[in-house]
């Protein structure tokens, strides 16, 4: 097979953007977006979505295309780029995806299980039961409705909670049975290729972003959207902490520290999921160029 999709992924701050832009440039190709945040729009800075020069460089897919109450996930967003990858070989051998979000990245990669789709009143249903009681009666619900994968989710991750009630109800099975852990056969290769940099180094890089967002106006952009803080969209970091300092629960120095400090932690957490992938090639960011042209070429 000569198509090929370059995956350009690692922790938040490393400087994937920049690499991504200069591999397609090389390839003279296209990014899809793999970022679960910045698909949607109204929120810029704080998602460090890239910007219109950006994207002046290299036609980006996925970037700001979704209302802030609209539902979408990783199914829908491999169903979007597997309908989107024919267009891009007509023009090329070659696609880029960029973003850290694991869940996206996974989705292309190996394909997400055939998950029944959920309707708008079974949505509503879970969603008015957890606004109206809190996460503890769903996460009950989970127990007793599937108690395997009960046993293992992230029970603080809401959003993964709450999707997993509302498979079980609308399949009427456990959740946990839908789930093969098989990957998909895909037609075209894929070249996984992970930025890394000393943690210091990373952190510092975190540090100083969090800083230029909120000198971009990040403080603004949240007040903006907190009318719809209630949305899945906006729990995520840099707006819940701002919230929070809205809330007068901790002070706007706290805030943008705590902001620094979810941001590093949610970066641990991307280098522990890719660290098992056996595919991965891991390099510099000012490396990937010279990785993506080697890995091509075997």
């Amino acid at each position: 097979m000569s198509r090929t999709l370059i995956v350009i992924t690692g922790p938040t701050g490393v400087g994937k953007t920049a690499a991504a832009i200069g591999v397609a440039r090389h390839f003279g190709c296209d990014i899809i977006n793999a970022d679960s945040r910045q698909v949607f729009r109204g929120l810029p800075i704080g998602t460090a979505a890239p910007t219109p020069q950006e994207q002046a460089m290299a036609r980006h897919h996925f970037v700001q295309f979704l209302d802030l109450g609209e539902y979408y996930s990783a199914s829908q967003f491999e169903a979007d780029v597997m309908r989107l990858l024919p267009q891009l070989w007509r023009q090329g051998d070659y696609a880029v995806m960029c973003g850290g979000s694991m869940m996206y990245v996974d989705a292309v990669c190996r394909g997400i299980d055939d998950i029944p789709t959920i309707t708008p009143e079974v949505r509503a249903q879970v969603l008015a039961e957890y606004e109206a009681g809190g996460l503890e009666p769903v996460l009950a619900q989970l127990q007793r409705l599937d108690p395997a994968y009960y046993a293992e989710v992230d029970r603080r991750n809401t959003k993964r909670v709450l999707h997993a009630v509302e498979i079980c109800r609308q399949a009427g099975v456990p959740y946990s049975t839908l789930r093969t852990g098989q990957a998909k056969p895909r037609p075209f290769d894929i070249v996984k290729i992970g930025l890394n940099i000393e943690r210091p180094q990373l952190f510092d890089r975190i540090n100083r972003r969090v800083d230029a967002m909120i000198e971009a106006g990040l403080e603004a952009e949240a007040r903006s959207v907190l009318p719809l803080r209630h949305l899945n969209s906006l729990n995520t970091v840099g707006y819940k902490e701002m919230f929070a300092y809205f809330d007068g629960i901790m002070d706007r120095a706290t805030a943008i520290e705590r902001i620094k400090k979810n941001t590093r932690v949610y970066a641990k957490k991307q280098l522990t999921w890719y660290a098992r992938d056996p595919l991965m090639h891991w390099c510099r960011p000012d490396e990937a160029l010279g990785e993506a042209v080697r890995l091509t070429r075997q």
